[in-house]
């Protein structure tokens, strides 16, 4: 991504850090949160790039909102992800992140790898807990 790409804070929560960090960076970053930015006109637009920061474990019906996520990215654009990834399905009842009673979705490389197969996108892990999609 280039200065000057523009993105959407998906999920970005009351504080939206990871926005406030891209546009010191010259990204024009819009938000979008259900409950603290609930502008649905950046829902009509298409980004180079759309950000989730610990959202997609609250999603009620994932793949509907994976399917809104594709529609905002221009061919080519980026979803970077960012969530707890389980890591060892014997060691899920002492996982701290099934604790959260507003985690109702978990996810696994696995899990994301089905993803990128049913929404025809590219994938890549670049670190713990990150999953990076190209839109094909």
């Amino acid at each position: 991504m280039t200065n000057g790409s523009t993105g959407l804070d998906f999920g970005c929560g009351p504080g939206p850090a990871l926005a406030q960090m891209m546009q010191e960076d010259e990204f024009e970053v819009s938000l979008y949160d259900p409950y603290f930015f609930p502008e649905e006109s950046v829902l009509e637009r298409r980004y180079d790039f759309v950000t989730c920061t610990e959202t997609v474990e609250h999603l009620r019906l994932p793949l509907h909102e994976f399917k809104l996520l594709d529609s905002l990215l221009v061919p080519g654009g980026y979803l970077g992800i960012m969530t707890g990834m389980l890591e060892d399905r014997p060691g899920f009842s002492s996982w701290y992140y099934q604790r959260d009673p507003t985690h109702i979705g978990f996810y696994s490389e696995r899990t994301m790898l089905w993803v990128s197969r049913e929404m025809g996108w590219d994938v890549e892990f670049p670190s713990r807990n990150v999953t990076l999609f190209q839109k094909t």
